[in-house]
């Protein structure tokens, strides 16, 4: 085994069993910064999130991350925007199976979140897609192709359900997230 993947593997493991239950996220914080691609200022992780090669995840600023995501960066590379709020227990993924191969074989690509998007409680995104500036991902949404800024979509698939927009139908959304609880 090369030791490149030995030392991710460990330091994966660190984190996921252990820092990533440790009730201080600056802690936390202190970890992150140091293993993954990139974290963006202002940005928080709560407890219980888990990544798999943290070296190709990349966190944009201001991000909101709530517990229990899954991010898996084991081949290809997830990168968010500026203002993201991840709901709780979302998976996002970048490598799978193609289940028309006789051998298997894997199938992925990078998925990327655009700014100030918002990705609902229990959202699954596939590997390969993209996520617009300003789009929804609705709670439980199956999420298996692109999705165009300011769109919101939910279910399973996940499918156009509206736009998103202010009341005087602008998309000039300017809000900054900052959510970082002591414990959480």
């Amino acid at each position: 085994m090369k030791i490149r993947i030995l030392m991710g593997s460990i330091l994966a493991h660190a984190y996921n069993c252990w820092i990533g239950n440790f009730p201080s996220r600056r802690v936390r914080e202190i970890y992150l910064k140091g293993w993954l691609g990139k974290f963006g200022s202002k940005s928080g992780v709560q407890m219980g999130c888990r990544f798999l090669n943290g070296r190709k995840v990349f966190l944009g600023e201001r991000n909101v991350i709530n517990f229990g995501c899954l991010f898996d960066g084991r081949k290809f590379s997830i990168r968010t925007g500026s203002n993201v709020s991840i709901g709780p227990e979302a998976t996002i993924l970048t490598l799978g199976h193609d289940p028309r191969s006789a051998t298997f074989a894997d199938r992925g690509g990078d998925v990327v979140i655009g700014d100030r998007a918002w990705i609902g409680y229990r959202a699954v995104i596939l590997p390969g897609v993209m996520i617009g500036d300003g789009a929804v991902v609705g709670a439980g949404a199956l999420v298996t192709k692109d999705v165009p800024p300011y769109t919101i979509v939910a279910g399973n698939p996940a499918r156009v359900i509206g736009c998103r927009e202010q009341v005087d139908g602008s998309r000039s959304f300017d809000y900054e997230l900052e959510f970082q609880p002591w414990l959480l």
